[in-house]
């Protein structure tokens, strides 16, 4: 575990006009693209400002997703590690995990801006489906790419897009995982922008989609911070969630920002180790460079080539990480630490069984993290985005027990 780094108040900064949080983000794309990206950073900040887009959105999430999603205080975790360890439940939202508050909101401004159709990347499927979801709300058209890997790995979230009416296109190039289904949405929105808006899964990409995803994912730590007070009357100690591109963390980050007395830690998948390919720790074990348009810390060998990600879980198998993170990490106000598979893993069935509540496998890592702080005693009251839920894992898992026993 990492030694806590002197943090850096009133860090919860807006990006500068190109995009940037210090020296990462900003929007490097085609030529022609740039207009385009333009115009939506402008209806964006348009709509983002208009009562009537808020009012209808909130709606929406309050009636439609069932929000606020709850803060459980999980005492048989507790009693067992030794520190007060809460949950907020994200998992209980409608599609089941925290990507449903991003994927509405970029539904409705497509809708706005006289879209006909919602091309997206996934990884573990739950963007996927929650950008399905919406699309079928809104009525537009859907293509959702997916490495062939995740594909397989994630099927019943695939057929659950399917049935939602949106058209999964399988990856099979390089790969095959999340990076290569974001080169292949990409790729295909560049060819339909005029008709059609990438909505993207995460708090990365050119400018302004870090800052959209963040918005939109930002109602979390508004409702954790209010309700977390009016349960124990006082700020958690800390904050955990999970890191990949990081919309579930900043989500929950953004409500705790401000207030320099709570800790926040950035849980990054370690993997099956620090060597190169066998991670997806673009934090911990990245270098600066540019991916997908927009600059962060990016998992690189020695040459510059990007390296391949890996983690247990899908949707944390991305080589690079959401811009604000890189520059939360650069003033020390987040720290940014590893779990790895088999900590996961651990953690995934040790909240099932103590707690009845079956994680996804991005979310255990958080869990699992949460274990270590609370065995630590430093902090006595421990809050961890529980960022979905685990059914989309069950049959990969217990293929991988069925496996090792063979």
């Amino acid at each position: 575990m990492k030694k806590q780094e002197n943090i850096a108040v009133k860090s919860n900064i807006q990006p500068t006009h190109d995009g940037f949080y210090g020296k990462f983000g900003g929007r490097f794309l085609p030529e022609h693209l740039k207009s385009e990206f333009e115009k939506i950073t402008e209806e964006f900040l348009r709509f983002k400002g208009n009562p009537q887009f808020n009012s209808e959105l909130e709606y929406l999430l309050k009636h439609y997703v069932g929000r606020p999603s709850s803060i459980y205080f999980a005492r048989n975790l507790s009693n067992k590690y030794g520190s007060e360890i809460y949950l907020k439940r994200e998992d209980l939202n409608h599609t089941g995990a925290h990507k449903i508050n991003h994927s509405l909101g970029e539904a409705l401004l497509a809708k706005k801006l006289g879209k006909r159709k919602l091309i997206a990347e996934t990884g573990a499927g739950q963007h996927g489906v929650a950008i399905a979801t919406c699309a079928a709300l809104m009525g537009l058209e859907c293509d959702i790419y997916m490495g062939e890997i995740d594909v397989k790995k994630e099927k019943p979230n695939v057929d659950k897009m399917r049935i939602l009416g949106a058209n999964v296109i399988s990856v099979k190039i390089g790969e095959r995982t999340l990076k290569e289904a974001v080169d292949a949405a990409f790729e295909a929105y560049s060819l339909e922008y005029e008709t059609a808006l990438y909505a993207i899964g995460s708090v990365v990409g050119p400018h302004p989609f870090p800052m959209m995803v963040e918005y939109f994912q930002s109602v979390i730590g508004r409702e954790a911070r209010s309700q977390f007070l009016d349960l124990t009357g006082k700020l958690p100690d800390c904050v955990i969630a999970c890191v990949g591109g990081g919309s579930n963390a900043l989500g929950i980050f953004n409500g705790f920002l401000e207030d320099d007395q709570v800790k926040l830690f950035g849980i990054e998948p370690l993997g099956r180790g620090s060597g190169m390919g066998d991670n997806a720790a673009s934090i911990t074990y990245g270098k600066e460079g540019i991916l997908h348009g927009f600059k962060c810390m990016l998992l690189q060998d020695d040459a510059g080539n990007i390296v391949n990600a890996y983690s247990v879980a899908s949707g944390l198998d991305y080589p690079g990480v959401g811009p604000k993170h890189c520059y939360l990490n650069e003033i020390g106000r987040v720290v940014y630490d590893t779990i790895s598979d088999k900590e996961a893993l651990e953690a995934f069935f040790e909240l099932s069984k103590l707690e009845g509540i079956i994680p996804a496998l991005e979310s255990s890592h958080a869990v699992a993290y949460a274990k270590k702080l609370a065995e630590t005693k430093r902090y006595p009251k421990i809050l961890v985005n529980l960022s979905g839920r685990g059914d989309k894992d069950i049959d990969y898992i217990l293929k991988l027990k069925k496996n090792k026993k063979q």
